[in-house]
């Protein structure tokens, strides 16, 4: 986790506020980490399953869609589930992969609750880049864990989002405590 730096440390009159410093986001908000084109080749989904799953941040594996951390999450285990196939729409899903798709859903908030212990969860898709999806070629559903007072003043006035957790660790954490896909 980055280091809270005091403003006493600066030059000048301390302001009494702390910094929290976190680089790592700021490829992220250049918008360096977007694919090049709307491509397989260049698709951080179509990427991901071919790493380790360390590498990847893949915490779990199915047939037609696989649970991979959020590169820049929201929350500590923030997953996504995505289909192995390039495509876009909900819609284009096909029977197999829509029904694992439901399943990897359900057992990624089974497995957060266990893990995590949230008191809720934001479930959902963009879809469309008009619609927010910051990845609008390949469909990928959010499924991010939320506890009471997670959301405070960082997100909004310096667009900066605390985790207390690595992401390496939290992968490692739910990827142990998945229990694959659960009975209907």
């Amino acid at each position: 986790m980055p280091d809270l730096e005091p403003a006493e440390s600066f030059a000048g009159e301390p302001d009494g506020f702390g910094r929290l410093w976190t680089p790592h986001r700021l490829a992220y908000v250049q918008g360096g980490e977007k694919p090049a084109d709307h491509g397989p080749a260049s698709c951080p989904f179509c990427r991901a399953p071919g790493l380790s799953d360390p590498e990847g941040l893949v915490v779990h594996r199915g047939e037609h869609v696989f649970a991979v951390l959020n590169l820049f999450p929201y929350n500590p285990g923030h997953l996504m589930v995505c289909p192995y196939r390039h495509v876009s729409a909900y819609v284009d899903l096909d029977p197999a992969e829509l029904a694992e798709f439901t399943a990897f859903t359900r057992a990624a908030v089974l497995t957060l609750q266990a893990a995590s212990r949230p008191a809720g969860f934001n479930l959902g898709m963009n879809q469309g880049a008009v619609a927010g999806a910051g990845i609008a070629a390949h469909l990928h559903q959010h499924v991010v864990p939320r506890w009471e007072g997670d959301a405070n003043f960082l997100p909004v006035v310096g667009r900066t989002k605390a985790l207390p957790e690595l992401l390496e660790d939290t992968r490692a954490r739910l990827a142990a405590a998945w229990t694959g896909t659960p009975p209907a």
